[in-house]
């Protein structure tokens, strides 16, 4: 059966890739996501796990880019919309996260129980496949690392979710 083979062959290059990934040092790359059509590189020594964005619970009184908190792999994380948070899209959109919105939580040894928002997943991104752009005279949070562009021509802004989570707005979610 042809689709027995092809099935086989299939898992067989899977296997392959995700060997090769494991051998290969990842801590340089980024995890790319997109935030209020924004591209944005999150280091990959720095992310957690990434989790579907349901069952977030609303808490009252939150600044408005809190989305809440959610239980991941029982434990409570804050919930924040990075988008919102970054004033790349209005706060405070109704109905919770949007369709194929995800949690990334920050690495645990940030020791911030937290998980930002994302609207996308945009897949993984090293320092070879892209371009760094020159430094902007313009004033930018600490949390801002460089910005990249990629062979099709998109830009990219770098975070650093270890600043991030220690900046005083990140920290300060109740209203």
């Amino acid at each position: 059966m042809p689709s027995k083979d092809a099935l086989r062959e299939l898992q067989l290059r899977l296997a392959n890739r995700l060997q090769a990934a494991r051998e290969r040092p990842r801590e340089s790359g980024w995890l790319a996501v997109e935030c209020g059509q924004v591209g944005l590189l999150l280091p990959l020594a720095q992310a957690g796990e990434i989790h579907a964005a349901r069952q977030v619970a609303p808490v009252p009184h939150a600044k408005p880019w809190m989305v809440g908190v959610a239980n991941l792999r029982g434990q409570l994380n804050t919930v924040i919309d990075l988008g919102s948070f970054l004033h790349l899209r209005r706060s405070g959109v109704a109905g919770g996260p949007r369709n194929g919105a995800q949690l990334v939580m920050l690495n645990p040894s940030l020791r911030v129980n937290a998980a930002i928002l994302v609207d996308r997943l945009a897949g993984l991104r090293d320092p070879e496949q892209l371009e760094r752009l020159p430094a902007s005279d313009e004033p930018r949070p600490g949390f801002a690392g460089a910005s990249w562009r990629d062979p099709q021509g998109r830009v990219w802004q770098e975070l650093d979710l270890a600043a991030l989570a220690q900046d005083p707005q990140f920290l300060d979610v109740a209203a």
